[in-house]
C-alpha cells in the first residue's frame, strides 16, 4: 500500500479514536526526513483542530522542530531490546534496581500501601518499572516533549501508532499539563515512568503532572488496572497487564522477575 494511502487510512483510525465529525480526516503526507516537516505541520494543525486543539496547543505545534535525534534513537530502537532477558537486565542495572526499589518500597510505604488498596497493584511491578525507565526518576529525558512526538507522527515508519499521541500531546499543552517547552525522552515520554501523552489523557490520575512522584506512580498503577491488572493473581497471572505497558519480551520479563524480587516473591 502506497505512503499516502496509509497515512489516509491512519488518519480515518484518529477521526474515530477522537469523534471527530464527518467520518474523514485532512491526512498530512508522511515523511522521512526534516524537509517537509514545515509543511506537514501546517496541514496537521486542520487535524488538530478538528479533534478539538485550541490556542496554547496549535501554537506549540507551530513551534515544533524536526527532532533528529528522536529518529536517530527511533531507528536503533530495537538493539534496546535485544538478547537474553538476563543480559537485558544487566544491560539495565536490574540488582541496582532491586536493592533501591526495596528501600524505597520501605520508605513510601503509606503510598505504595494506598496505591495497592486503590488499584490492587502491588508495590514490586511499580517500582521495577520506575527504575527501569528513570533511574527512580533521576533521568527523564531532555528532548523536547512536542517536537519529539510530533516528529513521530510525522515519520512514515509509525504514524498510525504516533498521530494520536501527538494530538494529546497539544491537547496537554492547552490544559496546562504540558508547556511547548516541556522535555522528556526521546520517544515523547514523560514522567517519572515515561507515559506516552495519549497515555497521561487516558490513565492520568489527578492533574496528570508525571514529574510528580505520587502522581506518576497512581496513573501507572491505574494504567496496569485498565490493562487487566488483577490483585492476587501474582506475576505470572499479570504478564498481559505488564505487556501493555511495553510490547519487548524481555522488558516484560525483566519487570516480572524485579517486581517478584522487590516484593519478597
Amino acid at each position: 500500500m502506497a505512503r499516502s494511502a496509509k497515512v489516509k487510512l491512519f488518519a480515518a483510525a484518529m477521526c474515530a479514536m477522537f469523534g471527530l465529525a464527518g467520518g474523514e480526516a485532512y491526512a498530512a503526507q508522511c515523511g522521512d526526513n526534516a524537509s517537509g516537516f514545515e509543511q506537514w505541520k501546517a496541514d496537521f494543525a486542520q487535524e488538530a483542530r478538528a479533534a478539538g486543539v485550541k490556542n496554547k496547543g496549535l501554537s506549540a505545534l507551530a513551534g515544533a522542530k524536526y527532532a533528529t535525534a528522536t529518529i536517530k534513537a527511533d531507528r536503533a530502537v530495537h538493539k534496546a531490546f535485544s538478547g537474553s532477558v538476563e543480559s537485558f537486565m544487566q544491560r539495565r542495572g536490574a540488582a541496582a534496581i532491586i536493592s533501591k526499589g526495596r528501600s524505597l518500597k520501605k520508605s513510601n510505604a503509606a503510598l505504595f500501601n494506598q496505591i495497592e488498596s486503590t488499584y490492587g497493584v502491588p508495590p514490586g511491578v511499580l517500582l521495577a518499572i520506575w527504575g527501569m525507565e528513570t533511574g527512580f526518576g533521576s533521568y527523564m529525558g531532555k528532548q523536547n516533549t512536542v517536537s519529539a512526538i510530533l516528529t513521530l507522527a510525522y515519520d512514515c515508519r509509525r504514524p498510525g501508532f504516533f498521530t494520536p499521541h501527538a494530538v494529546a500531546a497539544l491537547q496537554l499543552v492547552d490544559r496546562g499539563a504540558l508547556s511547548a517547552g516541556s522535555v522528556g525522552a526521546m520517544h515523547g515520554e514523560i514522567g517519572h515512568t515515561q507515559f506516552l501523552p495519549g497515555n497521561v489523557v487516558k490513565y492520568g490520575v489527578g492533574n496528570r503532572n508525571l514529574r510528580d512522584k505520587s502522581t506518576a506512580l497512581m496513573s501507572t498503577a491505574n494504567f496496569l488496572r485498565a490493562h487487566g491488572w488483577q490483585a492476587g493473581a501474582g506475576y505470572a497471572g499479570n504478564m498481559g497487564a505488564i505487556a501493555g505497558w511495553n510490547a519487548a519480551s524481555v522488558y516484560q520479563q525483566a519487570i516480572a522477575r524485579i517486581g517478584a524480587e522487590i516484593d519478597g516473591l
